[in-house]
């Protein structure tokens, strides 16, 4: 897409993407049929927008567009089953935009506490008849709206086995005929964590975007947001629920400094905190500590909402409590350990006890193969070889991190970096 309608268009799918999918879902109740008929909306798009013009509501335009496709299909469906009375009830109420109830049990139906598409979607992908991995790659797909080399990217996987990974999905919830519902209480337990997980991963693409030309996308920070809150409601008891809020919302509030004035990016050390949000801060604190009061251990996301607590906190970078970080860190990598962790446990212990600690730490992950692709290794031991003075090595460094990325002004950023290496050796 070269011209600006064709820019306007991506631009639109990237935000209404999942709304889309989550609307074509409530009427034919089969997320992969849902997923073709919100890519013909897209196609439409493509065929009319650059003709008649980008509509003033175009949400609205894809949301019509999908029904009729929806109806269209559903239409179809009658002609060959041969139920044209029953299923012309459901299209009569369908054009009285009644939603028909196309679940097996109407009990199960009416016990849906939370009206809402998108949940439905996530609960939905998330069904316990798929891999914990398969649930988080096609809801993100779904729900993100993200390309398959951009999930990939998320999992640290290939771009192959994400792409099995997401038709695999779709084939098992059509072929087990899994219902397009929030499942009751009893059930929901069994699928929050991959649901919260999934939650996560659309606010990260939001918050850092992996490839594309803007460091960020906030629509998508937003729209996990407004779903994590909504989970917070339907599991009160929850503290992990309340963690992921609280995490979203402390970064949330981030946002405004995270890029300049020409959306460059700006590093947490060099962010004017008088930009942080402080409505969003008091709402982060405030959902961490309805997880505190739950009682019990902390779960990994309540353990890095009072990381981003620790950075809410402190007025000045230099105020921030790096010890109490890297003790949370510690607890973090007992319950949930990854390399990614440990890595971001290197520029703590970097922070608090200083760079050779921390260059340590990086070098021990430098064989591991879960981030051989992982553009945020080299980036951090760029800064500590750096920070010891060791220039050259650092731009080297810098300059591959730079090669990684898919993210154009990560990429501008991270090169600024190398350029400057080269500057102070002079």
């Amino acid at each position: 897409m070269t011209n600006p309608t064709h820019r306007a268009i991506e631009a639109v799918w990237r935000i209404e993407a999942a709304r889309v999918v989550a609307h074509a879902a409530r009427f034919v109740r089969d997320i992969g049929v849902a997923e073709e008929l919100a890519q013909d909306a897209l196609v439409a798009a493509l065929e009319h927008w650059p003709r008649d013009g980008v509509p003033d509501n175009p949400g609205a335009w894809l949301m019509a567009t999908v029904k009729h496709r929806a109806l269209d299909k559903l239409r179809q469906d009658a002609l060959h089953t041969k139920k044209h009375e029953a299923m012309g009830r459901d299209l009569d109420a369908l054009e009285a935009h009644v939603v028909p109830d196309f679940v097996d049990s109407l009990d199960a139906a009416r016990a849906d506490d939370i009206g809402d598409d998108l949940l439905r979607l996530i609960f939905t992908a998330c069904h316990p008849v798929l891999s914990t991995d398969a649930r988080v790659a096609l809801t993100l797909r779904l729900l993100g709206g993200l390309a398959t080399h951009e999930i990939a990217r998320a999992f640290l996987a290939p771009e192959a086995t994400i792409a099995q990974r997401i038709v695999r999905a779709k084939r098992t919830l059509r072929e087990a005929r899994v219902p397009f519902e929030v499942p009751r209480a009893d059930a929901r337990e069994a699928r929050m964590a991959s649901v919260l997980e999934v939650i996560y991963l659309i606010f990260n693409e939001g918050y850092a975007a992996t490839a594309g030309d803007d460091w960020m996308r906030p629509a998508l920070c937003d729209e996990a947001l407004r779903v994590g809150r909504i989970l917070a409601e339907l599991a009160r008891e929850d503290s992990e629920v309340h963690g992921l809020v609280a995490l979203m919302e402390l970064q949330a509030s981030r946002l405004h400094a995270r890029v300049d004035a020409s959306g460059r990016p700006v590093l947490l050390a060099d962010q004017d905190r008088s930009r942080w949000d402080p409505l969003l801060i008091r709402r982060g604190l405030a959902a961490l500590a309805r997880a505190e009061a739950l009682g019990g251990e902390l779960g990994p996301y309540a353990l890095q909402a009072a990381l981003a607590a620790c950075h809410a906190r402190a007025h000045r970078a230099e105020d921030t409590d790096w010890a109490r970080i890297v003790a949370l860190y510690d607890a973090l990598v007992q319950v949930a350990p990854s390399p990614v962790v440990e890595l971001n446990r290197a520029v703590a212990v970097g922070m608090a006890f200083g760079p050779q600690a921390g260059f340590a730490i990086v070098e021990a992950l430098a064989a591991n193969p879960a981030l051989a692709r992982y553009h945020w290794l080299p980036s951090v031991r760029a800064d500590f070889l750096a920070k010891l003075g060791r220039l050259s090595e650092a731009r080297v460094e810098f300059e591959r991190a730079a090669a990684m990325t898919q993210n154009a002004r990560e990429r501008d950023l991270l090169l600024v970096r190398a350029n400057e290496m080269a500057s102070n050796r002079r």
